[in-house]
């Protein structure tokens, strides 16, 4: 079956740094589970596997710099027989005792050096690595006290930062193993008092690497695409009255917690037009325009450091405003908090913006590559607007275009436009 390979997150992204393995070899996986955390020019991300299977052996070593596409961990099927052993030789005509099969405790030099300084007997371990050969994870289970949480080298890290027990830490990890997230997750518990903490020390250079790195990435991508794309740009302004009208209706029949805000009203709208005008909604491949299989939102988020994510919202044309405002929520959270996983910063066939929360009434896009479209909402604001001859002040929003000339000409643009402003004009449809 197929190796787990380094994934790609993003289209600035060509190569990815290991920081943490979330699984171990022997241990089950399934399509989805979270095996790694790589970090980005961006933020550590949570991969998961595609497919299910076994992990025979990891090939690359937390803090190794590896391209897109290599091979991070060998996987074997879940139902695949173990090996058939060798068919018996011929006895001798003088019958000896055979020697004992050697490989079981087979190793590499660097392995039975950390054999050596763990005071581990390689004799005594079955190896989980290819035709039975004992690897790195094999020596440090063993040398692992009994008595020591089962803990990724990260979540220990994490633990030590934030004054966490490990002890009294549940692990959601394979095999009871305890990750960041419940480290985080157990940070956040209250704990009696404890004696005050020394003041935190200044951000570490590896905070302004990262940034500086962020920027580097995010002026890249930009200017790959005003060099290589032909944008287009349009604009029309939308009267919100039934939408605030009946977004103020609702929300009085729901919790304050499920409140629904007008971004979720502006973010369908823009995926049910994706999904009307197919022509926006996909990718520029090798000189031809490739139609999404969804519609698959990115969502420009600003993070509290500085810088941007696009987190993608996969799927977002089938979403109930209900659903996609709870989704929406989740994963803005996760990625202000540098918990995404790889399969939400990846395939999104459109992007949106919305600064309206920042009081910005307008906003023109650069595209994300291999993109072909961006939609830009701005701020709700009170505005003079004239219907059917009468002058009264409503709520209008400001919606832009961003369009690649390769794949659309601005008649197609408009249709887009036009479907949101219509949509947005019957919200109880959404």
């Amino acid at each position: 079956m197929p190796d787990f390979t380094m994934p790609s997150l993003g289209a600035d992204m060509d190569r990815g740094t290991l920081t943490e393995w979330l699984v171990e070899p022997g241990d089950r996986v399934h399509r989805g589970d979270a095996v790694a955390v790589v970090e980005t020019d961006k933020a550590d991300i949570e991969v998961e596997c595609f497919d299910d299977g076994v992990v025979d052996a990891l090939l690359v070593e937390p803090g190794t710099s590896v391209p897109v596409g290599a091979p991070l961990a060998r996987l074997t099927s879940p139902g695949a027989p173990a090996a058939p052993a060798a068919p018996p030789s011929p006895a001798p005509e003088r019958e000896e005792p055979a020697p004992a099969p050697e490989h079981r405790h087979a190793a590499t030099p660097l392995v039975r050096q950390l054999a050596e300084e763990r005071g581990v007997d390689l004799a005594s371990l079955h190896g989980t690595g290819h035709d039975g050969r004992v690897v790195r994870a094999d020596v440090e289970r063993a040398a692992r006290p009994a008595s020591r949480p089962k803990a990724s080298p990260m979540a220990r890290r994490i633990a030590g930062e934030l004054g966490v027990d490990l002890g009294g830490v549940r692990g959601s990890g394979a095999g009871g193993a305890i990750r960041a997230d419940d480290v985080r997750a157990a940070a956040r518990v209250p704990r009696p008092p404890a004696r005050p903490r020394r003041k935190a020390a200044a951000p570490r250079p590896a905070t302004a690497d990262r940034q500086a790195a962020m920027r580097r990435a995010i002026g890249e991508l930009m200017a790959r695409s005003k060099r290589e794309i032909p944008h287009y740009y349009l604009g029309t302004t939308i009267d919100m009255s039934a939408a605030t009208a009946w977004l103020w209706a609702r929300n009085r029949e729901l919790p304050v917690g499920g409140r629904l805000l007008p971004a979720a009203l502006l973010l369908r709208a823009g995926a049910l037009a994706a999904r009307e005008v197919p022509e926006l909604n996909g990718h520029w491949l090798d000189d031809a325009f490739v139609q999404g299989d969804g519609v698959h939102l990115g969502i420009v988020t600003a993070l509290r450091g500085g810088g941007l994510m696009t987190p993608t919202l996969r799927g977002a044309d089938e979403l109930s405003l209900d659903e996609l405002m709870a989704a929406l929520k989740e994963m803005l959270v996760r990625a202000r908090t540098g918990r995404l996983r790889g399969s939400e910063l990846a395939d999104a066939t459109i992007t949106v913006t919305d600064l309206g929360d920042q009081g910005v009434e307008s906003v023109t896009g650069v595209i994300f590559p291999p993109q072909v479209a961006l939609i830009g909402f701005g701020k709700i604001v009170q505005r003079p607007w004239a219907v059917e001859g009468l002058l009264g002040v409503r709520p209008v929003v400001t919606a832009t275009l961003a369009a690649d000339h390769r794949a659309t000409d601005g008649h197609t643009g408009a249709r887009l436009l036009e479907a949101v402003d219509r949509l947005l004009q019957s919200p109880e449809e959404l």
